[in-house]
């Protein structure tokens, strides 16, 4: 039985959603953030030193960060399911996307979400001068960077119907969540609509409403 240490909001719901694509067993062990700081609760360093989640335990296998999770679920249990070839330019595809979702994709996407709370949490004298700054900071470098992730995912999905080409795929899976945050936090994401079709097709999907059902609510904003 795989178990699923599951912080809810948060990128741990890919996994998830990929277990049950695979149709493998498994428990979840919630977690819950700290309402005032939105931050991880202690107990998940008890889990892994960093206090972050998804963590799986695979028997007396433990495995940490999402891609790397999509990968070891994939190549251990997936039986040729959901990852193309390798050596095919599928496969190639695949692989670039799946680590692209958490490290290039993410950055600025957690740079918007900063920037955006910064103001709130400012103290009262100085809120105005940090509001100031993060809509330059927003303006001027992140909100152009973003623009050019939308842009390029559009392009990709108007040349090909998934990001790994031809067929649904866990690299689909992995850009769920940048796109999913995408669509509530960069300008203009409404007019994309490749992108606004790919998140209605995979949250029609089964496995992924199964997911939700198992995970609990799920916010993206």
């Amino acid at each position: 039985m795989i178990t699923v240490h599951h912080l809810n909001d948060s990128r741990s719901q890919r996994v998830l959603w990929l277990l049950e694509e695979l149709g493998l067993p498994y428990e979840v062990k919630r977690y819950e953030r700290d309402a005032k700081t939105m931050l991880a609760p202690p107990e998940l360093k008890a889990i892994h030193p960093l206090g972050k989640s998804p963590v799986i335990d695979d028997g007396d296998v433990r495995v940490a960060e999402t891609g790397a999770i999509v990968d070891y679920l994939v190549e251990t249990h997936g039986k040729g399911r959901l990852a193309p070839p390798s050596g095919t330019e599928a496969g190639r595809r695949y692989r670039y996307w799946l680590h692209y979702a958490e490290g290039s994709a993410m950055p600025p996407l957690l740079l918007k979400l900063v920037f955006g709370q910064l103001p709130k949490r400012a103290p009262g004298l100085v809120r105005p001068l940090v509001k100031s700054i993060a809509a330059k900071a927003q303006s001027g470098f992140i909100d152009p960077q973003l623009q050019t992730h939308i842009d390029f995912w559009e392009a990709e999905l108007t040349a090909h119907p998934w990001f790994a080409g031809g067929a649904f795929s866990a690299a689909d899976i992995m850009m769920s969540f940048p796109i999913e945050a995408g669509a509530t936090r960069i300008p203009g994401f409404d007019r994309r609509p490749k992108l606004k079709a790919f998140l209605e097709t995979i949250h029609a999907r089964p496995a992924y409403q199964r997911a939700l059902e198992r995970g609990g609510p799920y916010s993206y904003a």
